[in-house]
C-alpha cells in the first residue's frame, strides 16, 4: 500500500557524466600546485553584535532588496527555530503550528507564494504542498538566511513574495578545526501527559586537511518536546439557513438591515491535545580542492520529525430548521445565541502519529577556470515524505466518538467572554450526562501518506569583463532542469461502529472507563474560560480501550454485517493523485558599475525564461448512492467490483521574467535603490490534480466536492521597489522602502452547485416529507432525530436500519469547488527599519515594521465567491540587547496584525466564508553567559506573555478557534573550540 511509482528522471542519467567530467578535470590539474585560496574573510566580532554587523553588510552589498540573518557564531543561530528567526526581518511574519513558527508570509504573501531553497536548491514541500515547514529544520548547522525580495534572474523561480535561501556551514568557509556542542533541558509549562523536562542536544564540527585541500564537516541535532494544546473551535458558519416561524418572545433580531444575511454555527467543540514531538537533523559535507580555483562539494542533509498526539474533545452538532427554538442575531446577522433541539452531543478521542522525513543529496562543482571564466554545476536529488500512519499499532489516525442523542436542547451562547458556551440539557433532567448514558456513535480511521521529490540540475557560467571599458563587470548565464513529482493517497474506513446511537450500545462501556473532570485551568487565558465554560465538565477515556471493546462487541453477528474494525483500508484506497512538473529554465544576467556625476552606480539586469509541463494522474472512484445511516450521519456508497480508473490530464505554460536593479551611493553612507522585475509562483499542487471527488460523509449542509484544474497558469507579479538606506555607524543603519506588486492570473476557487445523475437525496424526498407531516400532525417537533425514527418506523430502513435512496427522491445538490485563473490584483506597502548599536556600551536595539494594503481583501458583506490574498497583514518586530564582558541578554517582540488565513470553512456554507486570525504578539528572551573562552551557559524563554491564538469568520462575533499553549523555557550549556 505504501509504494509510490514515480517516473524515473532523465537527470539521474547525467550525474555519472558530471562526476566523470570533474574527475577528468582533477586528473588534468593533478600536477599543478594544490592549494586553496587564502583570501578568506576573518570576522573578529562574535555574538549578537557580530551577527547584526554581518547581516547589515550582506544587505548593503547586495543587488536589489535583500535582507539576511547571520549565525552569531558556529552552532548558534539567533533563534531556536528558523521561522522565528526570519520573522525578525522586515516584511516577514510567521504562521504558527503547535505554538512555534512554521511557515512565513512576506509582504502579505503567504507560504505558497514564497520559495525555500537550501544552498540555492529548490526544496520539496512538506506533504501535498509547495510550502516548506521550517520548524522541521534545526538551526545549528545554518550559517545564514538570505531573503531575496526582488527578482533575480539567477535565482530559481517560485518566490513571488520572496525567495529564502538557507545557507549551511561548509568547511572551506572557515579553514581549520572547529567544534561546537550544545545540550539543553526544555520545559513546556503546558505539559500534562508527557515529560516535564525534555532533552535537546546538537553538535557541529568542521575541519580541513592536507594543506586545506580537503574539508569535512557535519552537524547533528536532536530535540524532544512534550506539550499540551487546549482549544475551542467551530468548524464553520452557515448563511441564511431555514428558520421556523417562532413567537416573537423567542427571537431577538438586531440586524442593521432586517432583511439582510444571517449566520448560524454548525457546531461547537472543545479539546485538550497532548503532543510528543521529536526532531532529528543531520548534515554531512565533503569538500575537495585538488587545484587552485576548483572545489567539489558533496553534501547530504536529512531530517526526521515525529509528532504523536492524543486528544479528548467534547461538543455539539447543529442541524437547522424546525428544531430551532429561539435565537438572537447581532447587528451583522451573526447568531450570538441559539436554542436548538435534536442531534447529539459527544465526547471524542483522537490518536495519531505523523512522521515527516526529508533528505537531500547534492553535488556542486565550482571551477574558476581563469580570471575571466567561472563555471558552477550543481545537482541535487531531494525528497520529503509525510506519513500520518506512523503509529505502529494503529497504522493510521483514529477517532472514536461516544456520546448520546438523549437530549432536550442545546444552548449556544456568545454574548459574554472570549469563548462561546455550548450548554446541553439532557432528558435526564440535568445539564450533565452520566457515564452510564454514554453510548457508541461512530469511529473512523484515515491513512493519507504523501511524498514530494525534486531532481534539479543547474549550470551557472560567469564571464568577467577585462577587455572592454564600458562599465560592464560581468555577465552570468545558465540553464536548469527541475523535475518535481508530488503525490499521495487516502484510505478511509468510513464510519464504523453502528453509528447514530440506534440501536444503543451503552452496555459496551462500563462506568469505570470514564473519568470526570471540571474545566478549571482549561483555556483560562480567555475570558469565559476555566470554570466559566459551559459545559463546565468533560469525560476522558482511553482510546485503545474504547477501540478494543467495540471490536470485541460489535461483531458481524451484532451489527448485521457492519462489523467494527480499526482499519483504514476496509474498502481499499479511497482517493489517489499525483502531479508531475518538468521545468526547463534559461537565464542571462549582467552586472554594471560606473559613475554618474560623481555618484557610484551599480546596475544588475537580467532575463529568465521558463517552460513547464504538468501531468496530473488521479484515481477516479465511481459513486453509487448516499445512504442515511443515522439521524446525524450520511455515507457515500461506491460501486462494487471492477478497478478504479486513473484519469491523466496535461497542461503547460511558459513565462518570461525580466528584472533590473539599480543602486546609487548618494553619499558614503546613503544608498538608494530602485528595482523592477517580474516574479512568479506556481499554482498550489492540490489545485493542479485534475478529476473530481465528493465528500464521503455528505451531511445536509456539507454536500461538497472538489475538482482540480491542470491548466492553471502561475501567479505572475510585476514588482516595483524603492529603498533608501542610511548606514551611519558600524552595525547601525536606518532604511525605508516602498513596494508595489501587480499580480496577474490570480486563482479563485469557484463553487458551483450541481447535481449528478444517479445520486438521489433522501432529504426532502416523498418519504422524508411524509415523515415530517406525520410528526407535526401529532403536535411534535420535527427534529432530525424524530424524522429518521419516523422513517424507520414506517418501514423505510433496510435490514441494517439504514435508509437508502429511491428513484423518486430528488437529486442531491453538490457544492463543487474548482480553481480558476481570474483577474489581476495589486498590493503595495512600506517597510521601515532601524538598527542601532549604542557605541561601546554593549546595548543595541532593532525595530522594524511593515504596512501593506491592496485591492485583495475579502468583502465580508458579500456572499459572492471571492479570490482575496491570504496572509495580508501589517507586522512589526522589536529586538533589544545587552552584550558585554561575557554576558548577553536579548529581548524580542514579534507582532502581526489580523489576517486572512484562507477562504472556505470545513462546515461553512456554499458562499465559501473566510477564516481570519486575530492579531498576535509574542515576547521572547535569551540570556547567555560565557563562563570562559570555551563554555557558555544560557537560558531561553519563549512566549513569556503566554500569547494565545484566536480566529473568526466574516465578523469577530463568528468565532472559529481559540488555542492556548503556555510559555516554554530552556536552560543549557554550549562548548566550543
Amino acid at each position: 500500500m505504501n509504494t509510490f511509482n514515480f517516473k524515473k528522471s532523465q537527470l539521474a542519467a547525467s550525474v555519472s557524466l558530471i562526476i566523470a567530467a570533474s574527475t577528468l578535470n582533477t586528473a588534468i590539474a593533478a600536477e599543478a600546485e594544490t592549494s586553496v585560496s587564502s583570501d578568506v574573510e576573518v570576522i573578529e566580532v562574535k555574538g549578537i553584535r557580530g551577527s547584526l554587523i554581518r547581516s547589515m553588510d550582506m544587505k548593503r552589498d547586495s543587488s536589489g532588496i535583500v535582507d539576511a540573518i547571520s549565525s552569531e557564531e558556529m552552532g548558534k543561530f539567533p533563534d531556536t527555530n528558523l521561522a522565528e528567526s526570519l520573522q525578525r526581518i522586515t516584511g516577514v511574519s510567521v504562521s504558527r503550528a503547535n505554538g512555534e513558527g512554521s511557515q512565513i508570509t512576506v509582504r502579505g504573501f503567504g507560504p505558497e507564494f514564497n520559495l525555500i531553497t537550501l544552498n540555492g536548491r529548490q526544496m520539496p514541500g512538506t506533504g501535498y504542498t509547495r510550502s516548506y515547514n521550517l520548524e522541521n529544520i534545526a538551526s545549528e548547522g545554518v550559517s545564514a538566511l538570505e531573503v531575496f525580495k526582488t527578482a533575480r534572474a539567477d535565482v530559481p523561480s517560485g518566490g513571488l513574495g520572496a525567495t529564502v535561501n538557507i545557507s549551511t556551514a561548509r568547511p572551506f568557509q572557515k579553514p581549520g578545526q572547529h567544534f561546537s556542542a550544545t545540550v539543553k533541558a526544555n520545559h513546556d509549562s503546558s505539559n500534562e501527559a508527557g515529560d516535564d523536562v525534555t532533552p535537546e542536544f546538537s553538535t557541529v564540527y568542521s575541519n580541513t586537511f592536507v594543506d586545506d585541500t580537503f574539508g569535512f564537516g557535519f552537524s547533528f541535532s536532536h530535540q524532544e518536546r512534550d506539550f499540551q494544546k487546549q482549544s475551542a473551535n467551530i468548524q464553520g458558519w452557515q448563511a441564511n439557513v431555514d428558520l421556523p416561524e417562532l413567537d416573537s418572545s423567542n427571537v431577538v433580531d438586531n440586524r442593521t438591515d432586517p432583511a439582510g444575511n444571517y449566520y448560524f454555527p454548525k457546531d461547537m467543540n472543545y479539546s485538550i491535545e497532548d503532543v510528543e514531538r521529536e526532531r532529528t537533523n543531520g548534515q554531512v559535507t565533503f569538500q575537495y580542492a585538488p587545484v587552485d580555483g576548483f572545489v567539489a562539494t558533496l553534501d547530504y542533509t536529512a531530517s526526521k520529525a515525529v509528532t504523536g498526539s492524543q486528544s479528548i474533545g467534547w461538543g455539539i452538532w447543529n442541524d437547522f430548521g424546525s428544531n430551532i427554538n429561539g435565537y438572537e442575531l447581532d447587528e451583522n446577522g451573526t447568531a450570538v445565541y441559539a436554542d436548538i433541539s435534536g442531534n447529539d452531543a459527544s465526547f471524542t478521542a483522537n490518536k495519531g502519529t505523523t512522521e515527516v522525513k526529508a533528505r537531500s543529496l547534492g553535488l556542486n562543482l565550482d571551477w574558476e577556470i581563469n580570471d575571466t571564466w567561472h563555471v558552477e554545476l550543481d545537482y541535487h536529488d531531494s525528497k520529503n515524505e509525510t506519513d500520518n500512519g506512523a503509529d505502529d499499532g494503529l497504522g493510521s489516525t483514529g477517532q472514536v466518538i461516544l456520546g448520546s442523542d438523549q437530549l432536550a436542547n442545546k444552548i449556544y451562547d456568545y454574548r459574554t467572554g472570549d469563548i462561546p458556551s455550548a450548554q446541553v440539557n439532557w432528558l435526564n433532567g440535568t445539564s450533565e450526562l452520566t457515564p452510564g448514558e454514554i453510548d457508541s456513535n461512530f469511529s473512523q480511521f484515515t491513512h493519507s501518506p504523501g511524498e514530494s521529490n525534486i531532481e534539479q540540475l543547474q549550470l551557472h557560467t560567469t564571464w568577467y569583463n577585462e577587455s572592454y571599458d564600458i562599465g560592464l563587470v560581468k555577465v552570468k548565464f545558465g540553464a536548469s532542469r527541475t523535475e518535481q513529482n508530488t503525490g499521495g493517497y487516502t484510505a478511509w474506513s468510513g464510519l464504523v461502529g453502528g453509528p447514530g446511537f440506534n440501536p444503543s450500545y451503552t452496555e459496551i462501556f462500563p462506568d469505570s472507563m470514564f473519568t470526570r473532570h471540571d474545566t478549571s485551568g482549561l483555556l483560562d487565558q480567555f475570558a469565559g474560560g476555566g470554570n466559566d465554560l459551559q459545559p463546565n465538565y468533560y469525560y476522558t477515556y482511553d482510546f485503545d480501550e474504547a477501540v478494543a471493546r467495540q471490536i470485541a462487541y460489535l461483531t458481524a453477528d451484532v451489527t448485521g454485517g457492519d462489523a467494527y474494525a480499526a482499519n483504514a483500508y476496509m474498502d481499499g484506497i479511497d482517493s489517489e493523485s499525483y502531479v508531475e512538473e518538468i521545468t526547463n529554465s534559461f537565464y542571462v544576467q549582467s552586472s554594471w558599475e560606473f559613475d554618474v556625476s560623481n555618484y557610484y552606480v551599480k546596475v544588475n539586469a537580467g532575463l529568465r525564461y521558463e517552460q513547464t509541463d504538468v501531468t496530473s494522474t488521479v484515481r477516479q472512484r465511481v459513486e453509487d448512492q448516499v445512504n442515511w445511516i443515522s439521524a446525524s450521519e450520511w455515507i457515500m456508497q461506491y460501486a462494487a467490483g471492477g478497478d478504479d480508473n486513473f484519469l491523466e490530464q496535461q497542461g503547460d505554460y511558459d513565462v518570461l521574467l525580466p528584472s533590473i536593479d539599480v543602486s546609487v551611493d548618494l553619499t558614503e553612507d546613503v544608498v538608494a535603490r530602485v528595482s523592477w522585475g517580474k516574479t512568479m509562483s506556481r499554482a498550489p499542487l492540490g489545485n493542479l490534480a485534475g478529476g473530481r471527488s465528493l465528500t464521503g460523509s455528505p451531511k445536509p449542509g456539507s454536500r461538497t466536492g472538489s475538482q482540480g484544474n491542470t491548466n492553471l497558469l502561475p501567479f505572475e507579479s510585476t514588482n516595483l521597489d524603492l529603498s533608501l538606506e542610511y548606514y551611519y555607524a558600524e552595525g547601525s543603519y536606518a532604511s525605508v522602502g516602498y513596494f508595489k506588486k501587480d499580480v496577474d492570473n490570480f486563482i479563485q476557487t469557484t463553487i458551483t452547485q450541481t447535481t449528478i445523475d444517479g445520486l438521489h437525496d433522501i432529504l426532502n424526498g416523498p418519504r422524508y416529507l411524509q415523515a415530517v407531516s406525520d410528526i407535526e400532525s401529532r403536535g411534535e417537533q420535527a427534529t432530525t432525530d424524530a424524522i429518521f425514527a419516523q422513517m424507520i418506523a414506517s418501514g423505510y430502513g433496510n435490514a441494517n436500519g439504514v435508509i437508502e435512496p429511491n428513484s423518486d427522491d430528488p437529486l442531491i445538490t453538490w457544492n463543487i469547488s474548482q480553481p480558476q485563473n481570474t483577474d489581476s490584483k495589486s498590493v503595495d506597502g512600506f517597510e521601515v527599519a532601524v538598527q542601532h548599536l549604542i557605541g561601546e556600551t554593549g546595548f543595541g536595539v532593532g525595530v522594524n515594521a511593515t504596512f501593506v494594503d491592496g485591492d485583495v481583501e475579502f468583502d465580508s458583506e458579500s456572499l459572492d465567491q471571492q479570490a482575496p490574498l491570504t496572509g495580508l497583514s501589517d507586522s512589526a518586530n522589536f529586538q533589544g540587547f545587552y552584550e558585554k564582558d561575557g554576558l548577553s541578554v536579548k529581548i524580542t517582540y514579534a507582532w502581526r496584525d489580523s489576517y486572512l488565513i484562507g477562504v472556505g470553512q470545513a462546515q461553512g456554507s456554499a458562499d465559501a466564508p473566510p477564516q481570519y486570525a486575530k492579531a498576535y504578539g509574542q515576547w521572547d528572551m535569551s540570556v547567555n553567559y560565557d563562563v570562559n573562552e570555551n563554555v557558555t551557559v544560557f537560558f531561553d524563554g519563549i512566549n513569556l506573555n503566554n500569547a494565545t491564538e484566536e480566529g473568526y469568520g466574516r465578523y469577530e462575533e463568528q468565532f472559529l478557534f481559540a488555542n492556548q499553549y503556555g510559555p516554554r523555557y530552556s536552560i543549557g550549556a554550549r562548548y566550543t573550540f
